[in-house]
């Protein structure tokens, strides 16, 4: 495969059965070529070989929730179970898979969805849904916001 096509955000629609409560949610999708890419392939790719830069945010943000109780790396809470990259596994299916984790200030789940477009494409989805639980999870979804959408559009962009 080739390097994937550009990167576009497109609309959410609330509820959603990966996390009936969100109350905020995105989705950015793209075109790769070849076919036969899977959700979890997909969200392998995106998720095990992280560019430096954000598994340096990644440690700075798990050093400044850690004084608020939250939970911090997801991997640390998920040792031994499932996971795909830092991110525990909640489901799987033909057609998605589904990671996240839920904690004092919000729940978030990552829904990956991939479908054939031709013969010779995938598109790919990366969909995150939160559902906030109080001031805190409100603050920090504002705070992470401009990196949220910037790492997931690289993480995209890299695919293929």
């Amino acid at each position: 495969m080739s390097k994937a096509a550009k990167v576009r955000e497109i609309p959410v629609s609330l509820p959603h059965p990966a996390l009936p409560g969100a109350d905020w949610g995105d989705c950015f999708e793209t075109r790769v070529d070849g076919s036969g890419l899977t959700p979890e392939r997909a969200a392998r790719e995106a998720f095990e070989r992280m560019p430096g830069w954000v598994d340096a945010l990644m440690a700075l943000r798990n050093l400044m929730v850690r004084p608020f109780g939250l939970k911090g790396d997801p991997a640390a809470v998920a040792a031994g179970a499932p996971r795909v990259g830092m991110f525990p596994v909640i489901s799987r299916t033909d057609a998605e898979i589904v990671l996240g984790l839920d904690d004092r200030h919000l729940d978030f789940r990552i829904v990956v969805q991939t479908e054939a477009s031709g013969d010779r494409h995938t598109t790919v989805r990366m969909m995150t849904l939160i559902m906030r639980h109080n001031l805190l999870g409100r603050a920090y979804l504002a705070a992470i916001m401009p990196f949220h959408k910037l790492i997931v559009a690289r993480t995209l962009s890299r695919l293929g």
